[in-house]
């Protein structure tokens, strides 16, 4: 009953425009007449609870149906939000400013809200840096994150009304990352995304991700950036992949080889994610941005409503999503 209530919510909000969008891009992949890929699309729908962007992102053409049971959909990722995330803590996570005093330690870095502070105090904070990142308190996907350089020919007053008016809030140091990271991509801070879960006062690592800039100046996938996946290990094992479904080997920018390439301070990163997991227990399945400086890991933001991650078949050879994997762990 819930999966045909997620379904028919899903109908009646569906860009049909885009799924007809999609069809015709793996219609073209594969050689299949495009009504018989939207057939698919909609069995997939009401089999596996995906929607027409997991069918394509998860290269649901490429499968059989036991492949298929395997993965992650969009339907079993919202019920895992749904029964595992409390949501009277939501706001958290939803609100950067809180979520910045809520993991204060865990920055490394200042902050200010400039929603209820004055010319005056944005001045005193910025005097004595060069750069700054200023962010909307409840955008997601990097939508409204900016760089800001700040010299003595700044026109501070200016800067300070242009964020007010655009409801840039939030306004933080500049992360600077490490010298490896920066390898991979210098335009933007390159950062892993690890999805926890807390049980039984302990917290698990379901899975890492490594997310890299590509001709922008944040990582994120509806940004223009790219992503791939981090074994235990801390090396990535697969090319990456962009929005649109390109593979990227080779960093286009950087021309550094992005398989094989190993995380700085992994194994620290690992053991600094576990503390982060303990201090919201009511919302026990989070993904994490974490970048790494030369002083080791420091936190970007938590998501409360992590999107999926999950290796496509054609890159990897490999068949099998992360279920099996997440059933270890909880009740789906």
């Amino acid at each position: 009953m819930k999966r045909l209530k997620y379904i028919f919510k899903k109908l009646k909000t569906l860009n049909y425009k885009n799924m007809i969008y999609i069809a015709d891009k793996v219609s073209k992949k594969t050689g299949k007449f495009r009504f018989f890929v939207i057939l698919d699309i909609i069995n997939c729908a009401l089999i596996y609870g995906s929607g027409y962007m997991d069918y394509f992102e998860f290269e649901f053409y490429l499968l059989n149906k036991r492949e298929r049971s395997t993965y992650i959909t969009s339907n079993i990722n919202n019920n895992i939000i749904k029964k595992y995330n409390n949501p009277k803590y939501n706001y958290i996570f939803d609100d950067k400013s809180v979520f910045n005093n809520t993991f204060k330690e865990f920055l490394k870095r200042e902050y200010i809200n400039l929603k209820n502070l004055k010319y005056e105090d944005f001045v005193n904070f910025v005097k004595c840096k060069d750069k700054i990142v200023v962010k909307p308190l409840n955008e997601c996907g990097g939508k409204g994150v900016q760089i800001i350089s700040i010299d003595k020919k700044s026109d501070l007053e200016k800067i300070f009304n242009s964020l007010i008016r655009n409801k840039q809030f939030l306004v933080e140091d500049y992360i600077n990352q490490c010298k490896q990271m920066s390898l991979l991509y210098n335009k933007s801070v390159n950062t892993l995304r690890i999805l926890t879960f807390y049980k039984n006062k302990k917290v698990y690592i379901l899975k890492s991700i490594l997310k890299i800039g590509n001709g922008g100046i944040v990582d994120n996938f509806s940004s223009g950036g790219m992503y791939t996946f981090v074994d235990e290990n801390g090396k990535v094992y697969v090319p990456a992949i962009d929005e649109d479904g390109n593979v990227f080997e080779v960093h286009p920018s950087s021309k550094k080889k992005i398989v094989g390439f190993e995380i700085p301070k992994y194994k620290e990163v690992i053991d600094f994610v576990k503390k982060l997991g303990m201090v919201v227990p009511e919302v026990r399945y989070v993904g994490w941005d974490i970048a790494i400086t030369d002083n080791g890991p420091v936190v970007v933001e938590g998501n409360n409503f992590s999107g999926i991650f999950q290796v496509k078949p054609s890159i990897s050879g490999i068949k099998t999503g992360d279920l099996p994997n997440y059933r270890k762990y909880m009740d789906i």
